[in-house]
């Protein structure tokens, strides 16, 4: 792994367990086993690096989001948090950390959320046979409330969305 990747991976870890704000460049810089100056040299800064991890993170996350159905939608949300943990959306997190006042970090949630938005309507659209922009509103609140309910509430949070979704689903197609 390169030392880009490498920082990445570790900075990726930190921010995401104990937020933006409270991961501090000595942190950084210990986890990913680097001197400060090499940190620099790759990051930027940390507002730089946090960008670059949401931009590693939506590349990781969209990527799984190639599915035809509502259904599979919701079985790439469980597997996201067995293997990712329940935290919620580090898009959000970043962006309410930093108020929406860093420009970097506000694009990267801004583009991301977008996409996203974009391909659960993809989704819904392809599942139904034609496009519904209500239903796919809908499912996208289910699924971003099934991410922070998780927090909480565990995996159960996913299967009661993905219920509330194919009964979304089942009424639109009758």
């Amino acid at each position: 792994m390169d030392t880009t990747n490498k920082l990445i991976a570790a900075a990726e870890r930190l921010f995401d367990r104990h937020g933006f704000v409270a991961t501090g460049m000595d942190r950084l810089t210990e986890a990913a086993g680097m001197s400060s100056r090499t940190l620099y040299k790759h990051a930027g800064s940390k507002t730089q690096l946090m960008a670059c991890i949401l931009g590693e993170r939506d590349r990781r996350f969209m990527a799984r989001l190639d599915v035809g159905t509502v259904e599979a939608l919701f079985k790439v949300l469980d597997d996201w948090i067995r293997i990712e943990g329940t935290r919620g959306c580090l898009f959000l997190r970043s962006n309410a950390e930093t108020g929406g006042d860093t420009p970097e970090i506000a694009e990267a949630v801004r583009m991301h959320k977008t996409a996203f938005q974009n391909q659960v309507a993809r989704i819904v659209a392809t599942d139904l046979g034609h496009e519904d922009p209500e239903i796919a509103e809908q499912i996208l609140v289910l699924f971003e409330g099934a991410t922070h309910a998780a927090i909480y509430r565990g995996e159960g949070a996913v299967r009661a969305a993905q219920s509330a979704a194919a009964t979304l689903i089942e009424r639109a197609r009758s």
